[in-house]
């Protein structure tokens, strides 16, 4: 009986040391991350429509809510309001807003966020948050 429980044993421990070989670590997904966007961003195409879309709406920043982020004004008022840091950008107000360590995430209720404005602004910035 004894030979039995001690070769069910090492089967058990063989069993082991081949699924824990058999795991592979093929990507590593960082946590808390913004996914990198490697082409370039444009404000004006890329980054002011969504401002237009999902911020600059009645009631948020059009206007009521610093800062303004209307078509006129929205560089100006990120640049001037001092929400854009190129040196870090990862620690600039609009993009500590928009991923919600600054309080909820903007824009209120999401339903109109793309998937990707984080990473986008988040590239911008990085960029040297420029007027294009």
């Amino acid at each position: 009986m004894s030979k039995k429980i001690l070769g069910l044993g090492l089967l058990t421990i063989a069993s082991f040391i081949l699924i824990m070989i058999s795991c592979t670590k093929t990507t590593t997904v960082p946590i808390d991350e913004t996914p990198a966007i490697t082409t370039t961003v444009s404000f004006s195409k890329d980054i002011q429509p969504i401002l237009t879309k999902s911020c600059a709406v009645s009631g948020c920043h059009s206007g009521t809510v610093a800062p303004n982020l209307s078509d006129a004004t929205a560089y100006n008022a990120l640049e001037n309001g001092n929400f854009i840091n190129t040196s870090t950008p990862k620690s600039s107000d609009v993009y500590l807003w928009l991923t919600g360590k600054k309080a909820v995430p903007m824009p209120a209720g999401a339903a109109n966020n793309p998937s990707n404005i984080n990473a986008l602004m988040l590239a911008w910035i990085t960029q040297g948050a420029k007027n294009n």
